[in-house]
């Protein structure tokens, strides 16, 4: 039965691009978890009940009893998670620190885990995080598990896979495309549609996630932004000369359009740091949003391949091709692909 709910998982986390380095089991946690709170008895960092059940009394910290063993000694889930935490230090020492991604229902429990290790001697606890995110809402309300009101991964995915399907056939741009390439590009679109709807907002606020909107072509969308990364590489491919060599004695008279593509473009390693030490993958997103909609600008305003300049016309061919590679590696770093044909 195990095996079985392991593979669908897995099947789904494919599907979504994700995948794991290692998976810890609570089945096997829980028992280095108990080890500690053993420790922990004798340290007096823990507290036994007349009952026989362990608590940490953490009412000195401003928080209640936390209960980390049940009197007939079965554990619960603060123990694994004790357990848990110590053997990924132990598997990965070097480490700099631990991001729990969990959502903000359970603010309470990561902040007693944090202290209860820090209790128990560890220095590494100082750089536990939780990132704490907000609940997801559909436009019909909140998903409520107990009330079947719940949306399946995987019918999610073909609902986005269809619905790109539907309106990339609208536009009537995919001459050309054999059936495989094209089922490979809604999945690209729909997929890169719902990870940016939800990774443009901040992970600490609440979403309401319309999937009619996420895949929208215009606006501050995934497609919209894959459709400009295509949009270049069609420009690329259409570039009968050589662009890779500007003249160093040239003189290039920049458009303000391409002054304010260059600022933009500037801006890239800051707003990734920035996304690292926030914790925020929205800042990454909609610095990409800002990218192409000033290239778009600069796009509609000045001429590229049909520039007479030479030396403009090349100048402007790279710097939409820097554009292009800075879009790919955003949206790299938030787990989506962009094609090179829309």
């Amino acid at each position: 039965m195990n095996q079985w709910v392991y593979d669908g998982f897995e099947k789904t986390y494919t599907s979504l691009g994700v995948d794991f380095d290692k998976n810890y089991y609570e089945s096997k946690t829980y028992l280095l978890g108990k080890e500690f709170i053993a420790e922990g008895l004798k340290s007096k960092v823990f507290e036994k009940d007349e009952d026989g059940s362990v608590w940490c009394d953490l009412t000195e910290d401003g928080l209640d009893r936390k209960i980390v063993l049940r009197s007939d000694g079965t554990a619960v889930y603060m123990t694994q998670d004790i357990g848990t935490a110590i053997q990924r230090i132990k598997d990965y020492p070097d480490v700099g620190g631990l991001v729990y991604t969990v959502g903000n229902e359970q603010d309470y429990h990561f902040k007693v885990l944090f202290l209860i290790l820090k209790k128990l001697g560890f220095d590494w606890a100082k750089n536990l995080y939780h990132l704490s995110y907000g609940m997801v809402d559909l436009p019909s309300g909140k998903m409520k598990s107990r009330e079947g009101t719940v949306v399946d991964a995987d019918d999610l995915l073909v609902d986005m896979t269809n619905t790109a399907r539907k309106i990339s056939e609208d536009l009537g741009k995919l001459e050309g495309y054999t059936d495989g390439e094209k089922e490979s590009l809604y999945k690209t679109i729909g997929l890169g549609a719902l990870k940016y709807h939800i990774l443009k907002v901040d992970p600490k606020k609440r979403i309401l996630f319309d999937p009619e909107a996420s895949i929208d072509f215009n606006g501050n969308t995934g497609p919209f932004i894959q459709y400009t990364y295509a949009r270049i590489q069609s420009i690329i491919r259409k570039a009968d000369f050589d662009y890779t060599v500007l003249q160093s004695d040239s003189e290039v008279s920049l458009h303000q359009k391409e002054k304010s593509v260059l600022k933009q473009l500037v801006l890239f390693p800051d707003a990734v740091q920035q996304a690292a030490e926030t914790y925020s993958p929205a800042i990454i997103a909609n610095y990409t949003y800002d990218l192409v909609k000033e290239y778009n600008s600069f796009y509609q305003s000045v001429p590229i391949l049909g520039c007479d300049n030479l030396q403009e016309k090349i100048f402007r061919t790279q710097l939409s091709l820097k554009v292009s590679k800075v879009i790919k590696h955003a949206f790299l770093l938030l787990g989506i692909e962009v094609p090179e044909r829309m």
